[in-house]
Formats: structure tokens, C-alpha cells, sequence
């Protein structure tokens, strides 16, 4: 045998074990072959998956809310007539704090409120009534409840009435209250109240659309009975989705921080003091990341 021949032979045994016979799959998994249908299977999962996720978020985190009463005008509306904005309703912050005054809540219509700002009929057709629920639960349609929405003016332990020089007063003192909006051609008074004082566990809520609204001033006769429970409250409106001409924050603006001798400045301590501590924390999980990652290296 040549020289030439041993070292052809050399070469094929070295490449042997790594060739593929012709006509085989390469890959890792060549030899399993895809179940028929599993693309449909895995898609039914991936459905199913959705919707559940969808309804446990919509249930117990954030739910799409549609508002077509113009009593918030125009936080929520943003112009005369226009209706059906959409907003995302923050559920989670209210199971461990109470609404404070200045946020914009979502809330149950109780018994005493008999004028709704909106609710919604459901069709008696059982394949409509589920196409309606399904759709309620990507903000395409209203839930199946009594809801408002509303601002809170004074919680539990305070006294509101109004007015002084057309502005409610809380505890003494008037309100600063950048946000309210009077409707054309109904004026801009405000109906004055004689004071009420709120129970504990309620809440006195008005709408920003002072002279357009159907609020604690009317509902149930006025007075306590128009207050609402804390427990009636849905959530906190955070942020309008849609129309995307609208996207944006819904701004808890406290109308007591100015009336209370509070510097405005103060509203953003909590936005402050978070990003303050996130630097920290932040910095610290980088160096630790670092730290770790050079103990490796200097392993043998």
C-alpha cells in the first residue's frame, strides 16, 4: 500500500463517524417525525391560554372599561359630544390602600344611585349575551354592571360642602380644582350644598364636568345618602387607550393639597422617593452581577 493510499484511508476513517449517509435528515432530532395536527393542537392551547390569562388579568389586576357618559368631560372625553373613550382600570392598588382624594375611580352605582352614568343590556340571545361578555373583556363593549366614574372630593371623616366664591370646600377650606369643565350653554355655578359630613368607608365624588354630572350632590336625595363605599370601588382609571389620539395618563390631581397649605411641589414626592430608590437598588444588583461574574472567570 502506497503512502498516498494510507493516508486517503486515514482521512475517510477520521470522517466517517461524522457523515451522514445519503438521503437521511441531518439535526438533532431528524430520526422524530411531527405529529399530524399538533399545529392545530398547539393553537387551541395557545388560545385557550390567552383568554385565560385575559380573564384572570381582568378579574384581579387591569380591565379595559368603556365610558360613554360625558360627566368626566374632559379628563376622560377630551371635547364636547365625544364619548367611548376607553381606559384601563388599575384593580390591584386598591386592595392594599383606600382611594385618596383627586383620583378618578371606577366604581359599582349603589342602590341609592339610580341615575347611571352607563350600564349595559344584555341580549337575552345566549350566543349574543356570549359574544358581549367576550368583547366586555377586551374593552369593546360595557361590563354587565351599574358603573360611574367619578372624582373623589372627601373621603371618610371629612366635611365637603359648597360653595365659597364657586369653589367646594372641604374642612374648612376651598378647593383649587384645575380640572373642571362647564358645559356650554349651562353656565359655570356650581349648586351649593349645606355641609355633609362623610362616614367612615365612604366617599364624596363629583364629575369634572361640574354642570353635567350626576353625582354624590344628587344621587340618593343628596347628603350622606349620595356618598359611595369604599368597597363599592372598582379601581383607579390610570392611563385612556383609546382613541390613540387620546393616549395618556388620567391624572389624580388632590384638590386639598393647594386648600391644605401643601406645596404642589409635594404631590411628586412619591415619584421622587421611587426613583430615588431604584437607583440604589439598581446599582447594587449591577455590581453583584459583576462581582459574580468575575469569581467565575478567575476559576480555574
Amino acid at each position: 500500500m502506497t503512502s498516498q493510499e494510507s493516508g486517503d484511508n486515514q482521512d475517510e476513517q477520521t470522517r466517517r463517524p461524522f457523515e451522514v449517509p445519503k438521503g437521511a435528515k441531518k439535526g438533532r432530532h431528524a430520526h422524530r417525525k411531527k405529529p399530524k395536527g399538533s399545529f392545530f393542537r398547539e393553537l387551541v392551547v395557545l388560545v385557550v391560554t390567552a383568554l385565560v390569562l385575559t380573564v384572570l388579568i381582568q378579574s384581579f389586576l387591569a380591565r379595559v372599561y368603556v365610558i360613554p357618559s360625558g360627566s368626566m368631560e374632559q379628563t376622560l372625553h377630551g371635547c364636547d359630544g365625544c364619548q367611548n373613550d376607553r381606559i384601563l382600570v388599575d384593580k390591584l392598588t386598591y386592595r392594599f390602600t383606600n382611594p385618596a382624594p383627586g383620583d378618578v375611580v371606577v366604581f359599582r352605582g349603589p342602590p341609592a344611585w339610580t341615575h347611571n352614568d352607563f350600564s349595559s343590556q344584555r341580549s337575552d340571545n345566549p350566543v349574543v349575551n356570549a359574544v358581549q361578555s367576550v368583547a366586555s373583556m377586551f374593552g369593546l363593549a360595557p361590563p354587565d354592571e351599574r358603573d360611574f366614574v367619578k372624582r373623589v372630593i372627601a373621603v371618610g371623616g371629612q366635611t365637603v360642602q359648597c360653595c365659597d366664591n364657586n369653589r367646594v370646600v372641604v374642612d374648612g377650606k376651598p378647593l383649587t380644582e384645575p380640572y373642571i369643565y362647564w358645559f356650554p350653554g349651562r353656565g359655570e355655578q356650581q349648586r351649593s350644598f349645606a355641609p355633609v359630613k362623610v362616614p367612615e368607608g365612604r366617599l364624596w365624588v363629583m364629575g369634572d364636568s361640574r354642570n353635567n354630572s350626576e353625582d354624590s350632590r344628587f344621587q340618593g336625595g343628596g347628603g350622606v345618602n349620595g356618598t359611595i363605599g369604599v368597597d363599592d370601588v372598582i379601581g383607579k382609571a390610570r392611563v385612556i387607550v383609546l382613541p390613540p389620539s387620546r393616549w395618556g395618563v388620567v391624572h389624580a390631581q388632590d384638590p386639598q393639597v393647594v386648600a391644605m397649605g401643601a406645596p404642589a411641589w409635594q404631590q411628586g414626592l412619591p415619584l421622587t422617593g421611587g426613583v430615588a430608590l431604584a437607583v440604589p437598588v439598581v446599582w447594587a444588583v449591577r455590581r453583584t452581577r459583576s462581582a459574580l461574574l468575575d469569581q467565575r472567570q478567575q476559576r480555574p
